[in-house]
């Protein structure tokens, strides 16, 4: 599922991550990105949002280069996560049950255009309720399309419900209206409403599907779409919206679904949740949408814990994105040697950052007992990196403590001389390699 979508958001996430980011650089990836999208059926306010999201993370933030690819992916799924969560969740079996408790019928109306799946769709919804042991009756409101009547009929014989039905032709308003009727004289939990597939540009069937709504004051709506149809179902669930103010959508086929675009262009444009998603014919196949399911199967897994975006986060080794840069940076005066070996000569400041990063919360950290400024200072004297891993942690640490016992000697202090050579000696030598505690293991 959703192939192209995912296709799309790593192709920008790495092309952002190959390259000395500037303000044109941003715009032309951020330009493909747009095209993908595109083509994933990614409605263009989606778009829209994403990348000025992205851009606004990105101009006049700090990132160290080889950070940049998972601080755009990191960025992208910060973006996604928050149209979902702008959308909020609806608990339909909580809203149910507080209607049965004041001894009403909970009505559900069922909108949508032809050959989504919403008859079917209904059914589903119809066997989950009494899975959950909530009573249910069904209303045959779809009067005008050949065969609909039977289809509801045949659901209803298999699930072993009551279904309210008339002629074809009748009016679908009275249908409805005589099931909520039943309901209220048999005390059942649940009325279902299904009603003719109408397309979203005929006014007189959106008229009437407004009567529906005005007769019989469903508790919920729900919009029924396509997931293949791509843009085609979010233009229809901004018309239907427009007309009815669904509470949530349910998308069919989303199995088959490899662009992906539905789900997030339909949270954008009606600000309504996603309640289920189709994934197949039989009544079980219908599972409730799940945001992080869904950011997982785009992106892959990931900790959200670890998604945090802060302009305050910076270092020495991190490359500045400057909207505002009119003239070509230092930075990108300097040959690719020369501006390696800047950012590999570490200050104390980086130094010490380092360190603060690395340092484990155990009892078995190798610098333990040596205090900090001594570290900043020998970093500075030796020109020594920041430990990487633990056997370099470990090496480091054994490396300062004889500096220390030694007097703290400068590289060209004549009267330590031996011993500052024999320290160079000991750090050549090849050691055996361990581990004392898993912070630092790649």
């Amino acid at each position: 599922m959703f192939e192209n979508l995912r296709d799309a958001f790593s192709s920008a996430a790495k092309s952002l991550g190959e390259r000395e980011l500037k303000e044109k650089d941003i715009e032309d990836v951020l330009f493909q990105l747009e095209i993908s999208l595109l083509e994933s059926d990614v409605a263009t306010e989606v778009i829209d949002s994403i990348k000025s999201d992205l851009k606004e993370k990105l101009i006049g933030t700090k990132v160290n280069k080889k950070e940049i690819e998972k601080f755009v992916k990191d960025s992208l799924i910060e973006t996604i996560s928050g149209l979902f969560d702008s959308a909020g969740k609806i608990d339909i079996f909580s809203k149910i049950t507080l209607k049965k408790d004041s001894g009403q019928p909970y009505i559900i109306l069922f909108v949508g255009i032809n050959g989504t799946g919403k008859t079917t769709t209904l059914a589903k919804i119809a066997y989950l309720l009494k899975k959950s042991k909530y009573s249910v009756v069904i209303a045959a409101a779809d009067t005008f399309r050949a065969g609909a009547i039977e289809q509801l009929k045949e659901h209803a014989s298999r699930l072993n419900l009551k279904i309210i039905a008339q002629n074809y032709g009748s009016d679908p308003a009275a249908v409805a209206r005589d099931a909520v009727l039943y309901a209220k004289s048999h005390k059942i939990d649940c009325v279902l409403v299904d009603t003719a597939g109408r397309m979203q540009t005929s006014k007189n069937l959106m008229e009437q599907i407004e009567k529906i709504t005005k007769v019989i004051n469903p508790d919920f709506k729900i919009f029924v779409g396509d997931s293949l149809a791509g843009n085609n179902t979010v233009n229809q669930a901004k018309e239907f919206h427009e007309h009815t103010k669904f509470d949530a959508a349910i998308l069919t086929k989303s199995d088959a679904d490899a662009r992906g675009g539905a789900a997030l262009s339909i949270v954008k444009v009606t600000s309504t949740p996603i309640l289920y998603v189709g994934i197949g014919q039989e009544y079980e196949d219908l599972k409730t949408f799940d945001k992080e399911l869904f950011i997982e199967t785009v992106f892959g897994k990931y900790d959200k814990k670890e998604i945090s975006f802060t302009k305050d986060k910076v270092d020495e080794t991190e490359t500045k994105i400057d909207s505002k840069q009119e003239e070509e940076p230092i930075a990108e005066s300097l040959q690719e040697s020369e501006l390696q070996t800047i950012e590999e000569v570490p200050t104390e400041s980086h130094i010490s950052k380092k360190y603060e990063e690395i340092k484990p919360s155990n009892d078995s950290d190798p610098f333990d007992g040596i205090d900090t400024k001594d570290i900043n200072l020998y970093a500075d004297l030796y020109d020594s990196p920041p430990p990487e891993n633990d056997q370099q942690a470990q090496e480091l640490s054994i490396k300062i403590k004889k500096w220390i016992s030694n007097g703290r000697p400068k590289p060209n202090d004549n009267s330590k001389e031996e011993d500052t050579q024999k320290m160079k000696d000991d750090s050549e030598k090849p050691k055996k390699k361990h581990s004392l505690f898993g912070r630092f293991k790649k």
